[in-house]
């Protein structure tokens, strides 16, 4: 029979299956195996937008801005219960190599840690603009027919998602609670418990949840506590760049190259002046952390319906597969 686990930070519940599952293998969705493709038809390759950053061999593109101004205004428009914001946001595309390579596994960890120094750096200019509040790096590798360039994209926006919202507000009233970080505490059972480690450096810690949604969702954590990724990852970048690329590897080995998903959660931007309204415990109750999801089953009626999460392996037997991939 199945079990119910509680996600510590949230307080969702996720439907577990308790037996031993199918192997990985099986699970593979083949709509999300990467397709071949031609390099001359890369879009990314031939790309002649003018970087708004670089780092190494790492260029920033801003194809699409949807602002064009930090000092412009944009105020929220209103029809009854409705409300809009028009023109504001900044989406950018980071091109991570100049070579046709498709997955971040595949490249070197120097190329890792520069695009680690382009998120944190992108991070801090886009929290300049006073009317964005929250910032997020994310990876869809494999998702697409047309993309087999190595990249990822930064999204800014004028409001905060609603992930990040339950993460502050689950972190908070555990934080109000016992006094103390709820991702801290976590890392400290996990290391402790072994059972659902999977790789850990000096500064980093890669696991499956507890409470996982998906099959071999990965998470990374800092051991050091922060509430800012730009902050929290300084000095760190090459033991980062290094987790980032075994997880990666596992992925691809364990996987036969499965499209996966990468999100950075940090925070929601800072600003003494303005923030009045906002809880005065979020440097000590957030924790920035790393999520991974690889595409091996695809959400169904219950899922999409009802709010939980089925995950058909129990997440310490996908840690123990994962630890026994070698790389």
């Amino acid at each position: 029979m199945p079990e119910l686990r509680q996600d510590p930070v949230i307080g969702r519940w996720v439907i577990i299956a308790v037996e031993r599952a199918r192997r990985p293998g099986n699970f593979i969705d083949p709509v999300h195996r990467r397709h071949q493709d031609n390099p001359e038809d890369c879009f990314l390759c031939a790309t002649a937008y003018e970087p708004v950053y670089t780092c190494g061999d790492v260029r920033v593109i801003r194809p699409q801005p949807l602002s064009d101004a930090a000092g412009q205004e944009f105020p929220v428009t209103r029809d009854g219960l409705y409300e809009v914001i028009k023109n504001t946001g900044v989406h950018e595309t980071v091109i991570e190599t100049p070579v046709h390579v498709a997955n971040t596994a595949d490249l070197e960890i120097s190329q890792i840690r520069d695009l680690i120094r382009i998120y944190a750096a992108r991070f801090d200019a886009l929290a300049c603009d006073t009317h964005l509040v929250h910032v997020l790096a994310y990876k869809n590798y494999g998702l697409s027919r047309f993309m087999h360039h190595a990249c990822s994209h930064i999204m800014a926006m004028p409001v905060p998602s609603l992930e990040i919202m339950e993460k502050l507000s689950g972190a908070r009233k555990y934080f109000e609670a016992h006094g103390h970080c709820v991702y801290c505490d976590l890392i400290r059972q996990e290391l402790e418990a072994k059972k659902r480690v999977i790789l850990e450096t000096e500064h980093f810690l890669a696991v499956i949840p507890f409470a996982a949604r998906f099959l071999f969702e990965t998470w990374v954590l800092p051991k050091r506590h922060h509430c800012d990724f730009a902050r929290g990852v300084e000095g760190r970048e090459e033991d980062l760049a290094g987790m980032i690329k075994m997880v990666l590897r596992k992925f691809k080995q364990g996987f036969d190259d499965i499209a996966y998903n990468m999100v950075i959660q940090t925070a929601p931007f800072r600003r003494p002046q303005t923030d009045a309204g906002r809880w005065q415990t979020i440097e000590g109750d957030y924790h920035w952390h790393i999520e991974f999801i690889p595409r091996l089953t695809r959400m169904a009626g219950f899922e999409k319906g009802s709010g939980f999460y089925i995950c058909a392996i129990p997440p310490e037997d996908m840690a123990e597969y994962l630890r026994e991939v070698e790389i």
